[in-house]
Formats: structure tokens, sequence, C-alpha cells
């Protein structure tokens, strides 16, 4: 008994000791993995899920947590398919102010290989907003996925989520292990086209523009469509699927005013607050909740320029509202007036900071030609390079395509310049040309009660001091109602009175002229609308691992929501434009004709524009490789400063993933990505000649540089001094409601502006509702978000990852710190009399950097407001 027992425990004892070595072994094959999750605190968590769900939720919610899965990067050797992903849940750990933390623990054989993505499925209640995962516990050190993404419910959105590490690879460089996961993510992304758009989804695709109008309410809030035709060539928006109308089903319906976009792309928490918040401070729910009082008189003006300078002062009195009453702007603007304070009835605006420094600031002609090269609006400006001016337009329809400015005009005003030939040879002549561009309108726009409309011309002379001096106005209405063509100039001549103020009055329809370009054009078109189709076949073409993806993705943030949003109230029928601006109902019709005549992506590259505009010209012993036509042209001096940094910043960042053109040329989903951008998001002008071709390093860094300069630096340039040079709209009132009193006159209308020409030019400019409705919009367009993020400020986690591009973009961020410290050195600079100077704000618009607020500086990295 006791042999047995002995022998019987020696065999039990060698049989443990086995398996513990079995054990043993296997452990020394695994790599025990935790992962950290991070997620973003939403204020929409447990507590409002209660709430609505009631106590049977309690219940449901109980151990739901996220599961993830990793993913190897390597395929099973033996049956060269993919490797079976390791589960496990993340439970929440720790929960702080603004972000909470769950935890995931793993382990992972030795031969699993890399971990290269990880799946996620949501199984709470809610959405969740994913910031990053670290991994710990790989012998080299953690691993990172950077994902910024909302997660839906699986009850809601099924499909695995699928989030790479933070290292890029090319399509061709894709290791084995996920390269189905790549293609899939893609084709998650682009749908199949069908169907009405959730606010949960995820799905990039095209439309035209076709939710603008609105017959269902008016029919005359029927608008073109824009896009996909000849008529209305447009670059495309976001598809939302929605509903046609009854109307007219050629368009989309407008009863649910939050229109689609991709999850992913709505405001932050902390930018939503700040643009509602900003919006409901300055009162614009006043304006609107008390637009049944106005509307009574909406043509009611300013009585005085005292009256103006008032609601800087003292605010603006709106009168008493009508209870429970919606009006159509609440309607059309129901964002703005969420959680209103509507007890005080008053508007309070800040003192515009030119206003601040010069309260005469917009009467001043300088002031007018500085604004050209420093202000709102530094892309119209051009240089004068034939002489006699002419229209190119019909004159069977439009009249004599002579302008009425004529040699003894400026030779007159020109000092040390005996001919107009010698000024145009020295380049001393520059113009502001709003003729064959507007003058097929003014028949249309005359039509409509409270706007009129001219074809204008504006000379200015570039003087020895480096400034321009305004010479003359031309302003042109066609033949019009069995009218001939009338054209008159009018010049800055103190000789008189009458033309004095007549001066006065031309300057004001200019300006509004010059509002409008700025608006629709620099502005809107050029930066807003032609980028959005640029980030949807982002989205579509370009895997998220893709390395030109991720230096793309900082210059995609926000616009497509904030495009959204002007769909919903800035551009559509009846919308602010149109109350606001001088082409009324024909305002989206002039950026279609824009688009259609004058906009080329090459020339949006800052040095061509400048080119074209004849502002500069090649030399390569320059700074820059150009030659500034005016010398001091602080847009273009700060401009080209950036350019040339994003370039070169651009170029190390290409060079590097890309060391030879063969791999440009065989990148499948880059090639794709170009295609889609000219052939399907700019599919109206896919036939041009000047689309650049792909097929160099050089081809894709100029596109790369192209488009983050118009996301970033051009759009600043032409946003975020809105509110400092139209707050004060007498500066650049953006409609011009009566006619020159020299334009046919009765009796009447000549006596009084020659009794009353202050009042005659009140008159013309903009309402009391267009102007304050306006300014406050301004306001809120000029704003920084305290989320904001500029470029060059704060490094990608993907380009930190890799040591060489960890360094380029430290080179990026020394150099943009060094071009602050240049503007300012610029600014302080006497000689440069179109940024220094008493009264005159410093240009300081491309100023990379800025705190939050109306500051009138700072370059974000996207088009975000």
């Amino acid at each position: 008994m006791d042999c047995f027992s002995q022998c019987f425990k020696a065999v039990v004892g060698s049989n443990s000791d086995s398996d513990s070595n079995d054990t043993n072994k296997k452990s020394q094959n695994l790599i025990k993995v935790k992962a950290i999750v991070t997620l973003k605190h939403s204020d929409d968590g447990l507590i409002r899920n209660l709430v609505d769900g009631g106590i049977q939720q309690i219940e449901e919610l109980v151990g739901k947590t996220l599961v993830l899965e990793l993913v190897s990067n390597e395929l099973d050797q033996e049956t060269n398919s993919e490797k079976e992903t390791v589960k496990g849940s993340a439970q929440c750990k720790e929960e702080k102010e603004d972000e909470e933390q769950y935890e995931a623990e793993f382990e992972l054989s030795k031969d699993f290989g890399k971990v290269g993505a990880i799946l996620i499925e949501n199984e709470q209640h809610k959405e969740l907003f994913l910031k990053t995962i670290v991994l710990h516990g790989f012998p080299d050190g953690p691993l990172n996925l950077t994902c910024n993404s909302w997660i839906q419910p699986k009850q809601d959105s099924p499909a695995k989520r699928v989030f790479f590490t933070d290292k890029s690879y090319l399509p061709s460089q894709t290791p084995r292990g996920l390269q189905r996961l790549r293609k899939e993510e893609l084709m998650q992304l682009r749908g199949n086209g069908e169907g009405e758009r959730k606010s949960s989804d995820r799905v990039y695709d095209y439309d035209v523009y076709n939710d603008l109008g609105d017959p269902d309410t008016n029919i005359e809030l029927k608008r073109p469509v824009f896009g996909g035709t000849k008529q209305y060539p447009y670059p495309r928006r976001c598809r939302t699927g929605r509903k046609h109308s009854d109307a007219d089903p050629l368009y989309e319906e407008r009863s649910n005013l939050d229109f689609y976009v991709p999850r992913d792309e709505s405001f932050s928490e902390t930018k939503q607050t700040q643009f509602n918040t900003s919006t409901i401070a300055l009162g614009i729910t006043a304006v609107i909740q008390s637009l049944d009082t106005i509307l009574t008189d909406p043509n009611l003006g300013f009585a005085s320029f005292e009256d103006i300078e008032e609601i800087y002062k003292e605010g603006f009195h709106l009168p008493p509202f009508k209870s429970n009453d919606l009006t159509f702007l609440q309607k059309v603007i129901p964002k703005f007036i969420q959680a209103a304070n509507d007890s005080q009835n008053l508007l309070r605006f800040d003192a515009p900071e030119p206003f601040k420094r010069d309260r005469f600031f917009w009467f001043s002609d300088v002031e007018f030609a500085r604004e050209t090269l420093a202000g709102a609006n530094p892309y119209s400006i051009q240089l004068v390079k034939e002489w006699p001016l002419k229209s190119k337009l019909d004159p069977k329809i439009y009249g004599p395509p002579e302008s009425a400015i004529n040699r003894e005009i400026i030779e007159s005003q020109m000092k040390n310049y005996s001919t107009v030939e010698e000024a145009i040879e020295e380049k001393k002549l520059f113009m502001l040309d709003y003729y064959d561009f507007y003058i097929p309108y003014v028949s249309k726009v005359r039509k409509i009660e409270g706007t009129t409309l001219y074809g204008s011309r504006t000379l200015f002379f570039l003087t020895t001091e480096g400034i321009l001096k305004p010479l003359a106005i031309e302003l042109t209405r066609p033949p019009i109602d069995g009218k001939a063509q009338w054209k008159q100039v009018f010049t800055p001549s103190s000789d008189h009175s009458s033309n004095l103020w007549l001066w006065r009055l031309a300057k004001a329809h200019v300006l509004a002229h010059d509002s409008g370009h700025h608006q629709l054009i620099s502005h809107w078109l050029r930066t807003h609308c032609v980028v959005e189709p640029i980030i949807i076949a982002t989205h579509r073409q370009l895997s998220s691992m893709h390395p030109i993806f991720r230096l793309l993705h900082p210059h995609l943030r926000y616009t497509m929501e904030i495009n959204k949003v002007a769909r919903e109230v800035l551009i559509n029928a009846s919308g602010i434009l149109e109350i606001t601006f001088f082409p009324k109902k024909y305002t989206m019709e002039l950026s279609s004709v824009a688009y259609d005549k004058l906009w080329q992506f090459d020339m949006q590259d800052l040095p061509n524009d400048l080119i074209n505009r004849g502002m500069a010209v090649k030399d390569h012993s320059a700074q820059h490789g150009l030659k500034l036509a005016i010398e001091d042209y602080p847009f273009a001096n700060d401009g080209l400063l950036i350019w040339d940094a994003i370039k070169q910043w651009v170029t190390d960042y290409v060079n590097h993933y890309y060391p030879s053109s063969s791999i440009v040329e065989s990148d499948q989903e880059l090639q794709a990505w170009w295609t889609e951008i000219r052939t399907v998001g700019h599919a109206d002008k896919s036939e041009e000649p000047w689309w650049p071709n792909l097929k160099t390093q050089k081809d894709l860094t100029d596109i790369i540089t192209t488009i983050t300069w118009i996301a970033s630096a051009h759009h600043a340039a032409v946003n975020f001094t809105q509110y400092a040079y139209i707050g004060f709209f007498p500066n650049r009132p953006t409609i011009a409601r009566n006619k020159m009193p020299t334009e046919d006159p009765t009796k009447e209308e000549w006596e009084k502006f020659i009794n009353k020409p202050e009042q005659t030019l009140l008159e013309c400019f903009p309402s009391q509702i267009q102007a304050t409705l306006f300014t406050v919009i301004m306001n809120i367009l000029s704003e920084h978000s305290a989320d904001e993020e500029y470029i060059g400020q704060k490094i990608e986690p993907s380009w930190g990852e890799n040591p060489t591009i960890k360094a380029a973009f430290e080179r990026f961020h020394r150099r943009l710190k060094e071009i602050e410290g240049i503007i300012d050195s610029r600014n302080k600079n006497k000689n440069l009399k179109n940024r220094n100077g008493a009264g005159i704000m410093p240009y300081e618009s491309l100023k990379p950097f800025s705190g939050p607020g109306v500051t009138g500086k700072g370059v974000p990295y996207s088009i975000s407001i």
C-alpha cells in the first residue's frame, strides 16, 4: 500500500510536472497586451439613456461594452489566409472631466505577427466618440491607433468598424493581412448611391445643388439646379438622398432643415457650442423674431450716419416682439434661435477695429484703394495691360463696347506721366473690372425691387509712395426697356460739391460689386464650394492608411458641415445672401457663371493667380521667384511666405513616400482619387485642358500644395477680416439700392440729390434689416472657435510616427513661427504704407496662429467656418 501510494504519487507528480512544463511553454509563446481606449466624454451618455429608455434599459446596459478584435498584418503561412483575430472586451476603468478610458487585455501568440488594425463593435446603446487606442506590451514599444471617429451602436450599425495603426502605407505596400480590410473600408464609405442618408451614416457620395430652391413653400422660391448642365455648371456637393419636391421633382425638399453630412464631418461639441452661443449673444434671434414688425417697412434705411454709429455705442433697439410668431426667417435659420434670451430687444455690436482706429476710415479714397491690396478681398485687383479699355461682350445686345474712361480723364490726374501708354508700360495702372461679368445681369437684377446694378470699372494709379490712388469709376447700364446704353465716368475731383457726392455714390456701387464678388466668388466658390468634392473623393478613394489621405486630412475638417449650414440658411432661396446682397435671387446663379467663365484649378495656385492678374511676373532672381507689380502688396507678400512654406513641407512629405515617378503613376488609389475629382466632383469641367496631369512627384506636390493653400491660407485671407472691414457696413456695403442720380433723373430725384446728398447716399446703402442681419453673420463667420487647429501648429500622430516626416514637420512649424515674426516686422515698417500709418489696421490676415474669437488673424488648417 505504501509502495502503491508512493508509486501513484510519483506517477501523478510526474504528470503534473509535464502539464506544468506545457503550460510554461505555452505561456512563453504568448504576449500579454493591454489596450487603453480613450473615448471623448459625451453629455449624451448613461443619464440620457436612462431617462429616455426607462428602467428596462438599466438591465440592457449592464455589462454592455466595447468589443475589440486585433488584426494581424500577416497571413497564415500554411493556409495563405487571414489569421484569426483575437477578441477582447473593453470595460470603463476611469472617467475624467472630458474623456473616459476603457481597458481590454489580450494574449497573443508570438507567431501572430504585428497588429495592423483593430475591429470595433459598440455594444452600448449610444454612439461613442473614439479618440485613440494604445496597445501596450510589445517588445518594440506601444502601438498607436488614432481614431477620432463616432462609433454607432451595434444594433444600429452591425458592420464592424476598422481602424488602422498610425503607420502609413501606399496601396502596393499594404501588409497582406490588411489588404481586404483596406478595400472593404473604402467600399463602405462610398455606399451604393441609394436611399436617404441618416445622420449616423458615414457615406460619401455626390449630388448636384438641387436643394437651394424651395418650390414647395412658394413657386417664387424656385431656383436653378446648379451642376450637371451646360447652362449652370457647378462643383458637386454631398448627396443626402432626401425626398424630392412635390412641386418640382428636380428639387430636394427642405421641410427638415438639418441636412445630412457624414457623421465624422459634424462640428465638435466645442465648435457647435461656440457657433450657437456667439449667434445668441449677438442677438440674431431678436432680429428674426421681430422681422414681422420690421418688414412692415423692409426698406427702412438709417436716417443719419450718427444713427449708424450709435449701434456700436448703445446697440440697435428692435421693435417689440410678436409672441408665438413664426416668420419665414425663423424657418430658414432654426439653428440661430435655439436658446434665445430675447428680454432686452437689443442688438449689441463691437466696433470693428478700423472704426476704433479712425471713425472716418471708410470715407477715405486712400483706404478705398488700400483695401484692394490688404482688405477682405485682395483677389480682384489686376494690372491694366491694354488700352483703350474695351468690353468683349456682344455690342448688338449690350451696346458700344468702348469704355467711357478716355485718355483725357486719366492723364489729367496722373502726375509725372504724360501718357497712358507710358503708365501702362511701367505698370502703374490697375483696375477692378466688374464690367463684362455683371453687365449681362443688369436687366435681370433691376426688375427686382430694392436693388440695382451696373457694369463697372475702377482705375487706380500707383504713386511713387507705393500706394494706389483712385482715378476714375465708370458705371454702365446696357440698353434696357427701350432705352439706349447709359454710361458715365466719375472722378474724385473736388472741384465741385456735386461731383464729390457723385464720386461717393459711385464708390458705394463699386464697393457693393466688390463685396458681391468677394463673398460669392473669392470666398464661397473658390474655397468652400470647390473643396467639398475634393473632400468627398479623398474619403472615397484614399484609404485612411494612405499617406496622402493623412497629409490632407487636417485640411478637410468641418468644411462639409459649414457648407451644409450655408445650404440651409445662407445661399438658399430667400436666405441671408439673397436678402442682403445686390443680385438677390441671382446670387448663386452668378457664382455658377464665375465657375464656368473664371475658375481653373491651376489658377488657384497663388503664384499662377498673381501672374494671371498681372500682379507679378516670373523672376528667378527675386524672392519666391516672382517680381511683384506692387512691391507693397500685403496679401501677396505674406501669402508667398505661407505658400513657399507649404510647398516645402509638401515636397518633403511627397518625396519621402514617392521616391520615383513610377510609384506615383502606379498608385491605384491616388490615380482614382485625382480622376474622380476631375470627372465626378468637377464633372462639368472634366474636359478642360488645364487640369494638371498626375505622373510625377512634382505633379503631386503642386496639386497637394494648391489644395492645401485653398483650404488654409486662401480661405483665411478672405474670411477672418470680414467683420473688421464689413462690420461697419458703409465701408463695404453689400447692396446699392438706388441708381445714380445722373442716370435719367426726374426733376424730383435731382432736386433731392442737390438738396440732401447725404440722404441720397444713405438711401443707396443697405436697409436697417439688411445691414444688421449681415453684420451679425459677418461677426459669426469671422470668429475662431476654441478648438481651432492652425496650420503647422500641432503634428498629426501619423506624421510623428515617421522620423523623416516628423523632422520635416518640425522644420515647417519653425518656418511658420518665423513668418509670424516677419509679418510683425513688416507691420511696423513705416515705409510700407499699405500696412502701416495713422489709423491703418496692420495686415495680419496671414499670421499663422491666433487665439479664439474675432481676431483678424490666424490660418486654420481647414475651411472650418
